[in-house]
């Protein structure tokens, strides 16, 4: 599949988006990403521009997506800091129609759920432990992502998930 899309198949970027992209944003939505949308496209816009560039395993390769991930990430985060955002009144956007209103709203409150156990956590933690179960990545990978020894990840796994587990008991 990789060398398919490095040979500019169509259908394999769509499979590689398909299969990655919904893990790339619950990364960024769980990191507190602003547009978690519009930043997973940003990830497989450099993902797919620099595809030609990458040589590995499809494991490499999902590994490699999601270092990039954590880099539009932190570009965001310094982008906000300089130019915070502000609040629109657009009426486009206020007279969207909604949806199922009932599954909405069980959907925002797991969400919400989730989101308050993850803020819980240090950045650290919450890093490891979303790259380690959303992401699906190996704690090799996830010490390649964030910068850190593997021993260093283990032990943000550990504290991370132990933090976790006294909150829902």
């Amino acid at each position: 599949m990789l060398a398919a899309a490095r040979s500019g198949a169509s259908w394999a970027f769509e499979r590689l988006y398909a299969e990655l992209a919904p893990a790339v944003a619950g990364y960024l939505r769980l990191q507190g990403a602003a547009e978690p949308e519009d930043l997973t496209s940003e990830v497989f816009l450099g993902v797919f521009a620099g595809l030609s560039g990458f040589d590995g395993t499809e494991t490499q390769f999902r590994s490699w997506v999601f270092t990039i991930a954590h880099r539009r990430l932190i570009d965001e985060r310094r982008r906000a800091v300089r130019r915070p955002a502000t609040p629109t009144d657009d009426p486009v956007l206020l007279d969207r129609p909604g949806g199922d209103a009932e599954a909405d709203a069980i959907d925002a409150i797991g969400l919400r759920r989730v989101l308050e156990l993850c803020a819980t956590l240090s950045p650290d933690q919450r890093e490891v432990v979303v790259l380690r179960i959303v992401a699906d990545l190996t704690v090799e990978q996830v010490a390649e992502v964030v910068g850190k020894s593997p021993g260093a990840v283990k032990a943000l796994q550990r504290r991370g998930l132990g933090a976790l587990r006294k909150k829902v008991r």
